[in-house]
């Protein structure tokens, strides 16, 4: 999916080394936190840097984001609104975390659960699915996001079937809801509202 979103020009990805911008012969991007403890923190220069740069070269609606276990969680609306940016900018954490300071240059911190990993890499990747999926011509059929769960807040999309028709399993038989065989359309539409869940099902 994100391979095709890339060859149709709907996105773009950059991986950017913060090693590039440091100064020093180890190239080091952390450091001992002051006040002690264990593990190392991303140092507030290189990213500084990085930022500078990386703003220089772009234009248009733009969002910076810094991944970290105390931030907003990240829902499909998050994406949804995500779709109108012409670019977003997000910091990968490591380590024991990011200098305090970057919240003073940065729109907004993420989470994409409640929930510790080692760095900001796999939300990077979250966010980057979640958004790419949304754009035009992503998706190989347009009405896939459209009735999808979290398509509006609350939804749980109804269960999909395909074949077999009969599946026989330990002695068992699972079958197919006969309505889904019908082939009446407004029969299967109601099913699919009936047994759908959240909000969007309470307004129809």
């Amino acid at each position: 999916m994100i391979k095709r979103a890339q060859d149709r020009g709907a996105i773009e990805i950059r991986i950017h080394n913060l090693r590039k911008w440091t100064n020093d012969k180890h190239r080091s991007v952390d450091d001992k936190p002051y006040g002690g403890g264990a593990g190392m923190i991303m140092k507030i220069e290189p990213l500084l840097a990085a930022l500078d740069e990386i703003r220089i070269g772009i234009s248009g609606r733009q969002k910076t984001i810094l991944f970290s276990a105390s931030g907003k969680l990240w829902t499909q609306n998050s994406a949804a609104k995500a779709v109108g940016l012409d670019h977003l900018i997000m910091i990968c954490g490591r380590y024991e975390g990011v200098d305090g300071r970057i919240r003073h240059f940065i729109n907004q911190e993420i989470s994409i659960g409640r929930y510790v990993l080692t760095g900001g890499e796999i939300p990077a990747m979250v966010v980057v699915d979640s958004i790419a999926r949304l754009l035009p011509d992503v998706l190989g059929n347009p009405q896939s996001n459209k009735d999808e769960s979290f398509s509006c807040p609350g939804f749980l999309e109804y269960p999909q079937f395909t074949r077999p028709e009969i599946l026989k399993r330990e002695g068992k038989s699972y079958t197919v809801p006969s309505t889904l065989l019908s082939g009446n359309h407004k029969e299967v539409e109601e099913w699919r509202k009936k047994n759908a869940r959240g909000s969007r099902l309470k307004k129809r």
